[in-house]
């Protein structure tokens, strides 16, 4: 299954910005689903996932901020990010497979959506 991310771009701080990822095939084929995001000489980072079963995981940095869901039936995750800081500027990437352990090793990624937050 191919991910395709979109839905990046710049906007001012306390702002929001939706996030897709639209999967090629059947988003349910992963147990996990996830967005991650790298900013320039950071390490990557889980900032939000989502189960099969539904359960919910976020950063602590985005708790309260950022809400992760799906739409089955366009097989597609988003990622709704309210209330931009400046250190949300990152590259952001979207993730897929059988386990949050395992994302790096065997998941499915996509090619990344690029989101700046101007102060």
């Amino acid at each position: 299954v191919q991910l395709v991310e979109s839905g990046g771009g710049l906007v001012q701080a306390g702002g929001s910005l939706r996030l897709s990822c639209a999967a090629s095939g059947d988003i349910f084929s992963f147990n996990a689903m996830t967005w991650y995001r790298q900013a320039p000489g950071k390490e990557r980072e889980l900032v939000a996932a989502i189960s099969r079963g539904g359960y919910e995981y976020y950063a602590d940095s985005v708790k309260g901020r950022f809400t992760i869901s799906r739409d089955t039936a366009k097989n597609t995750l988003y990622l709704q990010m309210n209330s931009l800081k400046a250190e949300d500027t990152a590259m952001y990437y979207c993730a897929g497979g059988p386990t949050l352990a395992a994302m790096t090793s065997r998941g499915s990624w996509g090619q990344g959506t690029q989101v700046t937050v101007s102060s």
